[in-house]
């Protein structure tokens, strides 16, 4: 792919985005999205693979039945209203279809199918893009039209996708499909809060996206696609390895790394609204999800060597030309220090 071409493609993501998120009109913001999604489809499809052209028309399909469904909704209610504007979302009808088209771009469940599948067949630097930029313009309009979803929904939906996404990533071996579920975990938290606390639905999904970059950056720079490929990443850069492991443990959101910080606000927030039900079984899928991030933390921890070898093998020679991203060190920091600005 030469050059013209990326800047086009990155331009067109890039604007797509921006045009959704801006947007008050739904034309607009579908043509945002439409943009984005057949922006995209090169990058997915650029491995000369069966299982990237697998995943290229899985993520097609499923991004088009989804903006299928935004039609729908936004049509219904323009006839309902007489109005396009994406705050005059009143139809009960057209509420619902576009919150599960939106919960469908974005990959949560009961429509996350096809996340795992299009993240394992694709490189990745693609899956952190589908992972973290994908989401921010599904995410602000779910964000403008809170106020008129039904909040049985979102929590439904929300603790649906936390016990899809913790029950999913345990007998994962691909470290790819671990982070699938592990989005799909995530967006369960964002959705349930989302009828509460928009603001701290926002504030939880950026803080998973500033966990989740360096982690992808991560696993590239060490070729790591497999839990079996942790047990030697020892061998490329101890200090990464490390790193990774305590990523992994953010992630999860163990206290005292920074992805505790969104968990602790949000189960605060469940139980000052009288919800101490919903948040003990938030709880529990948290503690699900906490047991394949252990599982891998333990694989670099227990398998890492006081110190790095000194043999000239191939492959370790051919990671020692990559370098670690300029975007890696400040993210990494905010994953793990970023707790004590809880604003208590």
């Amino acid at each position: 792919m030469n050059s013209m071409s990326i800047t086009i493609i990155t331009l067109s993501i890039i604007m797509g985005t921006i045009m959704t998120m801006s947007s008050s009109n739904w034309l607009t913001a579908w043509i945002g999205l439409e943009l984005n999604m057949l922006a995209i489809l090169p990058i997915i499809s650029k491995p000369k693979t069966t299982r990237a052209s697998e995943a290229t028309i899985k993520y097609f399909l499923t991004q088009t039945i989804a903006s299928a469904m935004m039609l729908l909704a936004s049509t219904t209610n323009a006839w309902q209203t007489g109005s396009w504007d994406i705050l005059e979302l009143k139809n009960k009808f057209s509420t619902t279809i576009m919150a599960l088209s939106l919960m469908m771009k974005m990959g949560a469940a009961p429509t996350h199918f096809w996340l795992p599948e299009v993240l394992q067949g694709t490189t990745l630097q693609t899956a952190l893009l589908i992972t973290t930029w994908q989401k921010l313009a599904p995410i602000t309009l779910m964000y403008m039209i809170s106020n008129n979803i039904e909040p049985t929904l979102l929590m439904s939906m929300g603790t649906l996708s936390m016990i899809i996404g913790g029950l999913g990533g345990i007998n994962q071996t691909q470290l790819r499909k671990m982070m699938a579920y592990s989005s799909i975990n995530n967006l369960g938290w964002t959705t349930m809060i989302m009828a509460l606390s928009p603001n701290l639905a926002i504030m939880n999904i950026f803080t998973y996206i500033i966990m989740t970059t360096p982690i992808f950056l991560m696993m590239t720079n060490m070729s790591t696609k497999t839990l079996q490929n942790l047990t030697t990443t020892w061998t490329t850069s101890a200090t990464m390895t490390l790193s990774t492991a305590f990523l992994m443990l953010s992630t999860s959101g163990l206290p005292p790394f920074t992805g505790f910080m969104p968990k602790m606000l949000i189960l605060n927030e469940l139980i000052s609204q009288k919800l101490t039900t919903l948040a003990a079984l938030a709880i529990m899928t948290s503690l699900i999800s906490l047991l394949f991030y252990l599982r891998i933390t333990y694989l670099i921890m227990m398998l890492t060597l006081p110190t790095t070898t000194t043999a000239s093998t191939k492959w370790r020679a051919q990671n020692q030309k990559l370098q670690l991203t300029t975007m890696m060190i400040p993210t990494a920091l905010f994953t793990t220090h970023l707790i004590p600005a809880i604003p208590f």
